[in-house]
């Protein structure tokens, strides 16, 4: 039985959530302690009495942003599964959807940030790398039996990748294309249906 949430708990929250979005649409640096906190309704005051430092927050948005968006993916999986439907088709086609290509707010903290990564701070970086390793063993489990580390590794590449370069050209033909380009390819060498 879970308590309701503190007051402060619940403030807490949002303050992760709107950095969470922020750190996917601006990147590490285009976080700021005082938007953050004005877009959570608070005020610059009362950061440090959630938080000992920007690092400290963004490290707790690094891990909001990826639980939610596996939580976005293992349901997807989850009703393909249910539906009889292979469970790396269901991860390719949602990763790899127009929605996504529109959606960075929202979308992969992975895809979003991937190449600023290796320049954080170490307070930042494990937990990025953390959120790579999670979507290579989101693949693996995704992928039919037998399917290898290297195999997911290859389509996790393959997926952050190609939806970087789909945003890079846009949510217009040339990206689509891009995108659905890639579901073929993926799709006919690791889950031929």
């Amino acid at each position: 039985m879970h308590s309701k949430p503190t007051r402060r708990e619940t403030t807490h929250e949002r303050i992760v959530e709107v950095a969470a979005r922020t750190l996917r649409r601006n990147g590490y640096g285009g976080v700021g302690v005082a938007d953050v906190m004005k877009q959570a309704g608070l005020t610059h005051g009362g950061f440090y009495a959630h938080f000992e430092s920007r690092d400290a927050l963004l490290a707790e948005a690094i891990e909001r942003a990826g639980r939610d968006s596996a939580a976005v993916m293992n349901r997807r999986i989850d009703t393909s599964r249910a539906r009889g439907q292979s469970p790396l088709r269901a991860l390719v086609e949602g990763y790899l959807s127009e929605t996504h290509l529109r959606g960075v707010e929202g979308g992969c903290v992975v895809a979003a940030l991937s190449s600023e990564m290796p320049r954080q701070s170490p307070a930042l970086l494990a937990p990025s790398t953390d959120r790579v390793r999670s979507l290579i063993e989101m693949v693996q489990r995704a992928l039919p039996e037998g399917g290898t580390s290297e195999q997911a590794m290859v389509i996790a590449g393959t997926l952050v990748g190609t939806l970087q370069l789909a945003r890079t050209l846009g949510a217009n033909a040339q990206g689509k294309a891009m995108l659905a380009a890639a579901r073929s390819a993926l799709l006919s060498q690791y889950d031929p249906a």
